[in-house]
């Protein structure tokens, strides 16, 4: 699937099972929610804490996929084409940083 394909498909789910988009703001606020949800995930999985039993049953594709899914619904709603400006972000990335990494005595 494309992310293009992807921002179809989320605005046709929204259309045919979610009555409508939740505004900007909800939207940006279930984002930083699920963002959280990974992040707590894998602060469990990868960092020093314990996994709680309620967490045990959270996974990271999932709320990745979550995120996904609310970044998607933000950018249909906002008339952002993410494969357009993902693609512009990384020719800005790529002229902005083609040495700095390799340059990077910390990363080798």
């Amino acid at each position: 699937m494309t992310i293009r394909q992807a921002q179809r498909d989320v605005d046709k789910w929204i259309k045919t099972y979610g009555v409508r988009y939740f505004n900007q703001l909800t939207n940006m606020a279930l984002l930083t929610e699920e963002v959280g949800e990974l992040a707590r995930i894998i602060a469990r999985k990868y960092g020093e804490q314990s996994f709680k039993e309620s967490d045990k049953e959270n996974n990271e594709a999932d709320e990745m996929a979550d995120i996904l899914f609310v970044l998607i619904c933000l950018a249909n709603q906002t008339g952002i084409d993410l494969t357009d400006a993902f693609e512009k972000n990384l020719i800005k990335k790529t002229q902005r940083d083609s040495k700095r990494h390799k340059q990077n005595k910390k990363l080798n």
